[in-house]
């Protein structure tokens, strides 16, 4: 529920609602009925910076709570009431596939991004992308997406992560400790925080493409300072017992 705590209202001088606005308990209400539809908060934090925040603080949290609820409790569960970047990059990262542009992180490739109605993010999946010496880490993976028939490319498939207490995590230490640089110019599409190239590093295990079902040499992902993981492999194509089993 909201904290009865008062914040400082925030409305700019142009803001049509100075003249009275609903109530945080009505708001919260009102998307509890529409199940914290992302569109929908999206939309109003576009409105002015008072609804903004209240979907900084509130709305987004509800959201990735209702979403992912399991998950949501365990990245909580070190005593934190927050999470590492904001509600609303963690709410972005669970329903949103960033693709990528020409001249972006993954060479020359375009697909442009785009919503997903749903991904599973997995806890067991997160141990295949880290080296035997961070397995205690806490990293949570989604299934890839996937874009079939990228033409030379081929079968491409993009999938996302989050580092439980990223600050404490040894996968940042270990990051720290090789000297690896941030990207010079490209930020995390979630959070806009600087990142760290996974592959620069030699910190992606072999075990991440059997994962993932992807070719070992084409896989290459980022983590940025926040803990957001995101990355791009080929996959492998059906095999003929697995494409008889599609059409059965």
């Amino acid at each position: 529920m909201i904290l009865t705590k008062q914040y400082r209202c925030i409305h700019s001088s142009s803001c049509q609602c100075t003249k009275g606005h609903l109530s945080e308990d009505v708001i919260f209400l009102v998307f509890q009925q529409l199940n914290w539809n992302p569109k929908l908060i999206a939309a109003l934090s576009c409105s002015c910076k008072w609804f903004d925040d209240l979907a900084k603080r509130v709305l987004w949290k509800e959201f990735c709570k209702t979403r992912a609820p399991k998950m949501m409790v365990d990245l909580q569960s070190s005593g934190s009431h927050s999470v590492d970047g904001n509600w609303r990059a963690l709410g972005k990262l669970l329903i949103y596939c960033s693709g990528c542009n020409r001249g972006g992180l993954f060479n020359n490739i375009q697909i442009p991004g785009h919503f997903v109605y749903r991904t599973r993010f997995s806890r067991t999946s997160g141990k295949s992308f880290l080296l035997p010496q961070c397995r205690t880490d806490v990293l949570y993976v989604s299934d890839p997406c996937e874009h079939l028939d990228q033409g030379d490319e081929g079968d491409i498939g993009f999938f996302r992560g989050i580092f439980k207490s990223f600050s404490m995590s040894k996968v940042r230490k270990l990051l720290i400790q090789r000297g690896v640089p941030l990207h010079p110019t490209h930020v995390c599409p979630y959070c806009k925080a600087k990142l760290w190239n996974m592959l620069q590093a030699k910190m992606i295990p072999t075990s991440a493409s059997c994962r993932l079902g992807s070719y070992e040499d084409c896989i290459e992902y980022y983590v940025c300072l926040n803990g957001h993981m995101l990355g791009i492999c080929t996959l492998l194509p059906l095999s003929e017992s697995e494409e008889v089993s599609e059409i059965e």
